[in-house]
């Protein structure tokens, strides 16, 4: 080979190595792409990694979805759910780790199965029943509005209970999750305030959300405003246990001393709530 021909070689070479590059680097968008959601949820929370495919004028459930048989539940990898606490799925004791989430459609009811193996993906016909951690059953319902996009979220969100919610064309389909933090909690409240004055104000509130003594939070709330004097957040609280003591003169006191603070602190928030529990207090 002369010369001529090394350097046509080498040129050749080089323009395949650059095109094969740039081929392999192209980044076009994913026809489902991923998504993760993160919920904090309890004392710790729950983490979802999914693929959401779209509608494209398609019929979704009962023909690309087939009744009766087991689907992924997204598109893609394994729709992948962590929690970092043990809760219950719809009342069934799940521990803390990452499950992946299959489903079986049906037309009026929906079973809902946690997995343990993680790299099933989409060949469900190499499901095995064994691997399952929990399988219930749920109702769907029928949504108002078409959801083009397969979407997972987390609704009614409270400190110990949640719907992992999935809404595709005109399906909504609601999971109850449900958290037991109520020991942790009040042992937590116990070392802590053992331990430093601090978390009066965090102590006194969990009472009152959680309707349990509240004369203990009327005591805890007191030492949190002897500690904050200013702060009309903790005073509101006050004003808030007070009402529900039903000693109205005290709240209403403590509620216009919340808005006197408010208002001080140019927090037009406050001043509102001051102002409604003062005429809740009034009509009782």
């Amino acid at each position: 080979m002369n010369k001529i021909s090394l350097i046509a070689s080498a040129i050749a070479l080089t323009l395949t190595t650059l095109v094969s590059q740039a081929q392999s680097t192209l980044k076009t968008p994913a026809p489902s792409p991923a998504q993760t959601v993160k919920q904090a949820f309890g004392l710790g929370e729950i983490t979802l990694e999914y693929s959401r495919p779209s509608a494209k004028d398609r019929v979704i459930f009962g023909d690309l979805v087939p009744y009766g048989k087991v689907w992924r539940t997204g598109a893609n990898a394994a729709t992948k759910i962590t929690f970092s606490d043990d809760v219950k799925v719809e009342g069934k004791d799940v521990k803390a780790g990452t499950y992946a989430i299959y489903t079986i459609p049906n037309k009026d009811s929906w079973e809902f199965i946690l997995y343990s193996d993680l790299t099933l993906g989409g060949n469900v016909s190499a499901y095995k029943a064994e691997n399952e951690i929990a399988h219930v059953t749920v109702k769907p319902a029928a949504t108002a509005d078409k959801v083009e996009t397969f979407t997972m979220n987390f609704a009614n969100v409270t400190a110990t209970s949640t719907a992992l919610e999935l809404l595709w064309d005109k399906t909504r389909v609601q999971v109850k999750i449900t958290t037991e933090i109520d020991a942790k909690v009040m042992k937590n409240i116990e070392t802590s305030l053992a331990a430093d004055t601090r978390p009066y104000f965090q102590a006194a509130n969990y009472y009152y959300e959680n309707d349990k003594d509240l004369n203990q939070a009327l005591i805890w709330v007191n030492k949190a405003v002897e500690q904050n004097p200013k702060a009309f957040w903790v005073t509101m609280l006050k004003a808030r246990i007070e009402l529900k003591l039903k000693d109205n003169k005290a709240a209403i006191a403590t509620a216009e001393k919340t808005v006197a603070l408010a208002t001080e602190a140019k927090n037009d928030d406050y001043i509102k709530m001051g102002n409604q529990l003062i005429a809740d207090a009034k009509k009782k």
